[in-house]
């Protein structure tokens, strides 16, 4: 599984452009959070050779690709769902559990937790996640546990600590838990962790062989949190839908797996993005007055759960290329959340779709609950040829922008930009921009 010094080998990120079908061994760090403190520089991502999704489901060479649907074992969802781990875990048979979380996440919730472990006799031992999913981190945290004799590992907390987790249990070879805190992205859901440097500066991605065991997300917990990541969380699960149609209608393009998208991938995001059009302001209204409602638990169901399972199996394009590449403009990087950055990049895919009208509807729902609709509420000067060619660079660099359904070029991609950016800029004047200044303060 892993090398002769115990750390995974890895592989320089191949890249691809234009309109090539993208290599299956490839995967962004896409789907995923990114937290405000992250540094502005960037580096080549690689990934981990010692799990390969593509490997086992569409190796070069060896066929028809298939089609293949990921998920985690099993979900719940409630108000005060965290005080019934322990019943819950009864399904992973678990006797003793390292937990993963920060020193503010055991303040909020370690009592209710350790006391629900207690009751159903499961033994614990804490371990304080340092803030980055950094393989240093990782290795620390997995050498502890291997003399705890850890049957399981649940992580508690954001992305980072999420997949943090996920990688500690992996190489401990026991079931991984996703205990979220957070409604502002799909990784609780994924068998993939996007990992970093010690100073924040992505450095690779790895891959699991299983999905989650169990995904426990407490709504109360949601609801005590920034109105702004849930809403940021929107905009990386509207993308959902939109990016596994491409996929679905161009019969070349692979997902994360390497392999095709399904049905019912397709069928979750549409399920997913209908969801937040029609209960996504109302859950906002909740965040805000620190209420769980059916609004807010439909929301939760569909930033966590419904956009997880469709990116993983439906397949991404150029609303995450574009969102992958803002994080290479330091005022966007250190500014704005990565569901913000999909935002703009799910209006951008539909101007190259030609799709105005449906660029306008979902323009229209994001000035309304607060997300970014033009380049300038991400902090990016549309003016600057400088900024648009760094954009226009890293999204063509984006491994699955062949995914979209037509040939890509720079102009293509600039002409997509730009039109989105005015596009955004009539919403503003129609709609305003009330929602985004209160989330942001101004």
């Amino acid at each position: 599984m892993f090398g002769d010094a115990g750390k995974p080998q890895w592989k320089t990120r191949p890249q691809t452009g234009g309109g090539d079908i993208p290599l299956r061994e490839s995967m962004p760090p896409v789907g995923l959070p990114r937290d405000r403190s992250a540094q502005p520089e960037r580096s080549d991502m690689q990934i981990s050779d010692a799990y390969l999704p593509s490997e086992v489901f569409a190796p070069a060479g060896q066929g028809d690709v298939p089609r293949v649907f990921i998920a985690p074992q099993r979900y719940v969802q409630g108000k005060d769902a965290l005080a019934h781990m322990g019943r819950y875990l009864s399904l992973v048979r678990v006797r003793r559990v390292a937990i993963l979380i920060s020193t503010g996440g055991e303040a909020r919730h370690g009592k209710p937790l350790a006391d629900s472990l207690r009751a159903a006799q499961i033994d614990s031992v804490v371990c304080i996640f340092g803030g980055e999913c950094s393989l240093e981190e990782i290795e620390k945290h997995a050498r502890a546990l291997k003399a705890e004799h850890v049957d399981c590992v649940m992580a508690v907390g954001g992305g980072k600590c999420v997949d943090a987790g996920k990688a500690v249990a992996f190489r401990l070879e026991t079931p991984v838990v996703i205990a979220p805190t957070l409604a502002s992205n799909d990784a609780p859901c994924s068998a993939l962790s996007v990992l970093y440097s010690p100073a924040g500066v992505s450095a690779g991605v790895e891959f699991y062989p299983r999905s989650p065991a169990l995904v426990v997300v407490d709504t109360g917990i949601i609801a005590a949190a920034s109105e702004r990541f849930l809403v940021s969380g929107m905009g990386d699960a509207m993308a959902t839908w939109y990016e596994a149609s491409v996929c679905l209608r161009n019969e070349g393009a692979v997902t994360t797996l390497g392999a095709r998208p399904t049905l019912a991938s397709c069928a979750i995001g549409e399920v997913c993005a209908s969801t937040l059009f029609d209960e996504g302001a109302a859950a906002a209204a909740a965040v805000a007055s620190k209420t769980v409602n059916e609004s807010l638990e439909a929301v939760v169901e569909a930033n966590t759960l419904l956009s997880g399972l469709g990116f993983e199996s439906g397949g991404l394009a150029a609303a995450h290329g574009f969102a992958q590449s803002f994080t290479a403009l330091p005022s966007a990087n250190a500014n704005h959340l990565h569901g913000e950055m999909v935002a703009m990049g799910t209006l951008a895919q539909l101007a190259i779709e030609s799709r105005l009208d449906e660029a306008r509807r979902v323009a229209l729902f994001f000035a309304q609950v607060g997300l970014p609709v033009h380049l300038g509420q991400l902090s990016i000067d549309a003016g600057s040829a400088s900024a648009l060619d760094t954009i226009v660079e890293g999204a063509m660099a984006f491994p699955f922008i062949g995914n979209m359904p037509m040939q890509i070029d720079a102009a293509v991609l600039r002409q997509g930009l730009l039109g989105a950016h005015e596009l955004g800029l009539a919403v503003r004047e129609q709609a305003g921009d009330a929602s985004y200044r209160r989330l942001h303060g101004r």
